[in-house]
């Protein structure tokens, strides 16, 4: 189109120079997505040995998507915790994992919404619990047990506008195996999600 009708035609060759950049940008984190799931994938059977504060890192998501959620007019916010919660894991993939939940929360809860990132030991003792919750529109019981399918999207087209790429929450699942945790998710239509990374505990 630009070599052909728009090549003299600036409107038109502005306005496809811009969805070409969108796309371009689409693909880029596509294909990051894929080398990050893969990459999870081929180490996924070898337990981390590390020992990670989950409450650092939830404050450094928390930090780095400050940015996002004011664009966004979502009031992000950290719930106290008593003191520091230690895991066995590896910090960067336990970051990825609060930051795809707590980036969903963001992307489609209400404007003007609010999300709370905490973290806590869930009862019994055996395991923390990191949870990101939103008071957004909810997701309907029927797509529940397929959100951590590979491109499952809910609204698929919603989601591509919002720069989704279907895969955030497999690689959160992927990431969880390997750390022996679990994703929990509980969703009401009209009254908000809460996603919750169960991990056993240090």
């Amino acid at each position: 189109t630009l070599q052909g009708p728009a090549r003299n035609d600036p409107a038109a060759r502005d306005r496809f120079l811009t969805i070409m950049g969108s796309q371009a940008m689409r693909m880029t984190r596509l294909i990051d997505d894929l080398m990050s799931l893969s990459k999870i994938e081929m180490r996924e059977h070898v337990a981390p040995s590390g020992t990670v504060d989950v409450t650092h890192v939830v404050r450094a998501v928390a930090q780095m998507l400050e940015p996002l959620a004011i664009e966004a007019k979502i009031k992000l916010e950290v719930a106290p915790t008593d003191g520091p919660l230690f895991v066995r894991g590896d910090a960067q993939e336990l970051e990825q994992v609060v930051q795809n939940l707590a980036q969903n929360a963001i992307k489609y809860g209400r404007a003007g919404g609010h999300v709370v990132i905490s973290a806590a030991v869930a009862e019994g003792g055996g395991r923390v619990h990191v949870s990101v919750a939103d008071d957004g529109p909810g997701i309907a019981a029927e797509h529940l047990p397929r959100l951590t399918e590979r491109f499952y999207r809910v609204d698929a087209p919603e989601s591509r506008n919002r720069g989704g790429t279907g895969l955030g929450l497999a690689i959160v699942k992927h990431i969880l195996n390997r750390h022996r945790g679990e994703l929990l998710i509980r969703s009401e239509a009209g009254i908000g999600s809460t996603f919750i990374a169960s991990i056993p505990k240090e």
